[in-house]
């Protein structure tokens, strides 16, 4: 894929922790965004070192967070049902980006065979002191391995993009399948938003991704997109956050009207604030 700096999209400030800005570049061939310039690997992780990343903590400190913790307790069981549905003979079940290890330890109560890849330490060490197992990385796991690969909003952190949808489908059994949750910033709450919309969250978000770019990257590689479902909670989420970087605080009526507004438009434009996306080797 080639961006060319002429085509920038918009530029973003990094609200949550260094204050920088960021250009999105877009690649029309794929209709992805690209956040420029990408931090070096050796500087990538100093972007997350904050108490505010709450997918790397079990933090309950604030209402926001309190809320957070609510729903995702309600997502984990709708994901590892999602999955079910589509391997019911159950089998193993690679998280990459598993977090503090929620997801895996109910899939693994619902008898997967589970294994996790997490890079941050602190959330993999909550993780561990729950039970759930990891790899050290994805280059020491077996060839066809999987009955199906998962990535809860992770895809957009992965440095190397193409090589890393190509090592999904080596580690993937034949029909085995991947489960893929991103933002889309074609819905309605990142066009309200523009630069403040929360879910660019730059530069930890080094893609942005549209369906058009999730189906274009996975043929490439052989891969057939067979589904996309709406992640529901997602937009009032990002819409709350959304108002605290326009707003300077959290404004709870508004930042659910417009994620509700978002849900509406996504049901007749079929662009919602994130998508699953249930894609199968062939």
């Amino acid at each position: 894929m080639i961006f060319l700096e002429d085509k920038k999209f918009i530029t973003v400030k990094d609200f949550s922790v260094s204050g920088e800005s960021f250009s999105l570049l877009h690649n029309e061939a794929y209709d992805l965004l690209k956040t420029h310039p990408q931090p070096s690997l050796e500087s990538l992780p100093s972007y997350y070192e904050s108490e505010d990343y709450i997918s790397h903590t079990d933090g309950k400190r604030t209402l926001f967070e309190k809320m957070y913790h609510l729903v995702k307790s309600n997502a984990i069981k709708s994901k590892v049902k999602l999955i079910n549905q589509w391997h019911p003979e159950k089998g193993t079940l690679l998280d990459i980006g598993a977090g503090t290890g929620d997801f895996l330890l109910e899939a693994k109560k619902q008898n997967w065979i589970t294994t996790g890849i997490e890079p941050n330490d602190k959330a993999k060490q909550i993780a561990i002191q729950k039970g759930v197992s990891f790899g050290t990385n994805l280059e020491e796991l077996a060839d066809e391995s999987f009955d199906v690969i998962s990535m809860w909003h992770v895809l957009e952190h992965v440095p190397n993009l193409e090589e890393h949808i190509a090592t999904l489908k080596r580690l993937l059994k034949s029909n085995g399948t991947i489960i893929i949750a991103v933002p889309n910033f074609k819905s309605y709450d990142a066009k309200y938003y523009k630069e403040f919309w929360a879910a660019y969250d730059v530069p930890r978000h080094l893609w942005h991704f549209s369906k058009t770019a999730i189906r274009k990257l996975f043929a490439d590689q052989n891969m057939q997109l067979k589904k996309v479902k709406p992640m529901w909670f997602d937009s009032f989420y990002v819409a709350l956050l959304s108002e605290k970087y326009k707003n300077g605080k959290m404004n709870f009526v508004k930042g659910f009207f417009i994620g509700l507004v978002s849900n509406i438009s996504g049901l007749v434009k079929k662009e919602f604030s994130s998508h699953i996306y249930i894609i199968k080797k062939q």
